[in-house]
């Protein structure tokens, strides 16, 4: 199955978000740009650890999404679901104390829910 541009970009904006989240993971001193700011510099182990399971989560559905199986009606159920993730990550970024995962985040969630939607009946 040939991968539409829509899904391309949806997975671009997951990678985005696996790749920032693995460098949380692994230590970079991004707090202020995570989970509400409240902790600069590099994060606990445990926010670590959620950084890493989300770093995991986010790359699996860009290789997912980037792989091309699946029945139409799964693809579209699964950007259905991926879409409604992503807005709720929109709103509680925009929520956020952070004006650092305001400024980024905030959009790079909205784009990819708004990509994930239109991925929802995407055709090559």
């Amino acid at each position: 199955m040939h991968v539409s541009r829509s899904e391309a970009a949806t997975a671009a904006t997951l990678l985005v978000l696996a790749d920032f989240q693995g460098a949380l993971a692994c230590g970079a001193p991004w707090g202020r740009a995570a989970y509400g700011g409240s902790r600069p510099g590099t994060l606990p182990g445990r926010l670590r650890a959620v950084s890493g399971l989300a770093a995991l989560a986010y790359g699996t559905g860009a290789v997912l999404i980037l792989r091309g199986t699946g029945s139409p009606a799964a693809r579209s159920r699964a950007f259905t679901a991926l879409s409604a993730v992503m807005a709720l990550g929109t709103v509680a970024n925009g929520a956020s104390r952070s004006p650092v995962e305001r400024a980024l985040w905030t959009p790079l969630t909205a784009a990819s829910a708004a990509l994930a939607w239109r991925s929802r009946s995407a055709r090559p």
